[in-house]
This record gives C-alpha cells, structure tokens and sequence, in this order.
C-alpha cells in the first residue's frame, strides 16, 4: 500500500486536498471519482513536484497547434489522467517552445488551487473568450473532457471555414494583380519601343495606337503619382474602416458585392451558428454566448444584429425576430432557428444550419472559381490582344502605302 497526495475540485467547483491510501495511482483515481472529484494533482506522498514559472503574456499560437493540444487534453482527461499530469505533459511535449511556457504556466496556476478557466484567462491572447467560456461551462458540470473534444472540433471547423473564405477573397486579387503587372511591364517596357519607331516613320497614326502610345506615355512619367495615389487610398480606406459608420458600411458592402458577398455572408452565417450552437451545448449561458459570438463575427453588421438579438432575450423575447428584422439573415436560417426554440433544441439546430452552410461555402468558393477564371482570360486576352493590334495597325498602313507606290 502507498499513500497518495491529491487536489481536487467538486462538481460545484470547491477546492479540496487530501490523502488516500491505496495499492495504485489508478486505484486512487477511481476511488475519488467515486467521490465525484475532479483531480488536478496525485502524487505519492514525499515525491514533491514543482513546476518552473514562466511568462506567457502576448504568446500567439497557431489554430492548427490550439486544436492538437485541446484534442490530445481532451483525451488524457477521458483516459482518467489528473488535471497537472496532463498539462505537464502537454507542456513537455509541445514543439513550439513559447506555447510550451504557457502550458507550464497554466499547469503551475492550477497546482496552486486556481481553476482552469481562470488559469487559462491569464492567457487571453492564446485562449480567447469562446475557449474560457467553455471549460468553464466544463468544469461546472463535470463533462471536461466531452467539452474539450467539442472545442477540439470546433477549432478545426472554424479553421478550415476561415481559410475557404480567405481562399475565396485572395484568388481574385492575385489574378488582377497579374493582370495589372502584365499591362503596366507592357505599356512601360515594349510599348516605348514602337513609339520610337512609329516618330521616325512620320504619318498619321490609327487612333487605337495613339490611345495606348497616350497611356504608355502616362505611365511612364507619371507613374510616381499613381503608386501614392494607390498608397493614399489605401491608407484612407483603412483609417475609414477604423471609425464605427465606416466599419459597418464597408463590412454592409462586403457582405453584398457581386459574388464574393454570397461567399462571405455564408461563411458568416456558418461561423455565427457554429460558434453559439457549439457554446450552447456546452453548458454556456445563451446571454454570454451571444456576446461572445458576436465579437467573433467577423463583420460589424452581423455583430450589431447579434447583439439586438441579445438584448431581445434580456427582455424576455425570441432570438429569431431580431435577426430576422436585420434583413442580414437568409430566411432559412431564422426559420429554423425560429423552430429550434419552439421545440428546445436550439443548439441543435444551429449546428444543422452550420453543417449546411460550410458546405453551401464549398460550392460557392467553386463557383467564384469558375466564374472569375474565364473572364479573367477574356479581360487578360482582350489587353494584351487589343495593344499587340494597336502597335501593328500602322505597319500594315504602311506596308500598304509602300504597296501602292510599287
């Protein structure tokens, strides 16, 4: 028999310590589920452990890293594991170093009797509000593990619904920006050339060609003055983005450009009901799951819609009517909404509304493939095609004239 020094919580969320004595580690931990606690530390008494203090403070740590460390947590937990031993294995085994000290940090704060979520909120820049939230919500009801493999596959969503809208809204501006490079080398580089050769043949010019000499002439000159023009642009749009109208009118704009807002809003709806269907479920009050899916939005004017469906529920109403009135919302989705509050089984609800919208996503970001390819090589063909026949214009002018003087 050996004696075990343990720390624990109950299911309500009080500290307890104590000692116990028994034949195995795993036979100390069966005996305490029993008692309905939730250990953080075991250890065999006179086998003291400390934990070295480190400072996690502005850590940023990829999604792709906060998703593996939820999912193997989640498992050590399920596997019966205490609280310390699995973040300091967690800790121990991170590969990036800089996460690594914020996992020993938590591991330390929680030795010493704090909770996790309270642990992990002196983290906040690796640990947002949603994961807090959550093992919150966890650790109250006793079901971390089950928590912690929801947010595992919440994060991995999340992620891969982030990048086929970051996709969808990069391939365009990587195609134009081709385009641009291409005309701007030609008008500045080649054009030039013909310029020369057309001043020493004399005659009057097709007015094609004088067109495109005219704007390669521009460019080449004033070229300066159109890059800080781009560059003041650039800087005021930013500085209006930064102001309240400005944020909600260009994020209203987004969300109804041509194409790329039927991108955007669905992969907004999607984000949006993922994120509360996912806080439900967990235990998380519907009151602080709105407020926190709404600074997770993304987008100003479905952050402001979200919020007045908040203070719909404060004041005792549905979360439907305010999102419906918001004119943002496809009608499906407050409609099913709608009747996953009749029925109580909102959180169900939401995430069969996120299920159907990342895939609607999928198809859309296809789409905008389709679409923006074949006219980008029309637009592309009809540039490079309209200048290579401007410059040749003159030469058949002139291979006529010198035809009929023969």
């Amino acid at each position: 028999m050996a004696v075990y020094v343990w720390k624990g919580r109950t299911l309500a969320g009080e500290p307890q310590t104590g000692e116990i004595e028994v034949g195995r580690q795993e036979d100390a931990l069966d005996a305490l589920r029993k008692k309905r606690i939730l250990v953080t530390s075991l250890r065999a008494k006179g086998s003291g452990m400390t934990m070295p203090q480190f400072g996690g403070g502005g850590v940023k740590v990829s999604t792709k890293d906060l998703a593996i460390f939820t999912r193997q947590f989640a498992t050590m937990i399920s596997a019966g594991l205490p609280l310390v031993q699995c973040l300091d294995i967690l800790a121990k085994q991170s590969s990036k170093p800089a996460f690594g000290k914020v996992i020993g940090e938590v591991t330390r704060e929680v030795e010493a009797g704090a909770t996790l979520s309270d642990a992990l909120g002196k983290h906040k820049s690796v640990f947002d509000d949603l994961f807090r939230n959550m093992v919150a919500a966890g650790e109250a009801g006793g079901v971390l593990d089950e928590i912690l493999m929801r947010l595992a596959t919440y994060i991995e969503k999340a992620d891969a619904l982030k990048r086929k809208v970051q996709s969808a809204m990069v391939y365009p501006g990587v195609v134009l920006t081709v385009a641009l490079g291409a005309t701007c080398f030609m008008l500045i580089f080649i054009i030039p050339t013909f310029a020369k050769m057309f001043t020493d043949f004399g005659g009057e010019l097709p007015l094609p060609t004088k067109i495109v000499l005219g704007m390669s002439g521009f460019l080449t000159s004033w070229w300066w003055a159109m890059l800080l023009g781009a560059f003041g642009a650039v800087v005021a749009v930013q500085r209006y983005y930064a102001t309240e109208n400005g944020h909600r009118a260009i994020d209203g704009f987004m969300i109804k450009a041509p194409v790329l807002g039927d991108v955007l809003l669905k992969g907004a709806v999607a984000r949006f009901t993922r994120t509360l269907g996912t806080l439900i479920s967990s235990g998380v009050p519907i009151l602080s799951g709105l407020e926190i899916t709404a600074r997770t939005a993304g987008n100003k004017v479905i952050a402001e819609a979200i919020m007045s469906a908040r203070a719909s529920i404060r004041e005792g109403e549905t979360v439907s009517a305010p999102l419906k009135a918001s004119g943002v919302f496809p009608p499906m989705v407050t409609q099913m909404i709608s009747v996953g509050e009749q029925t109580g089984a909102l959180d169900e609800m939401l995430t069969k509304i996120a299920v159907f919208y990342e895939a609607e996503v999928d198809t859309a970001v296809d789409t905008l493939t389709s679409i923006i390819e074949p006219i980008m090589i029309v637009v592309m063909g009809g540039i490079v095609g309209g200048m290579v026949v401007s410059m040749y214009l003159p030469m058949f002018k002139l291979i006529s004239v010198v035809a009929g003087g023969n």
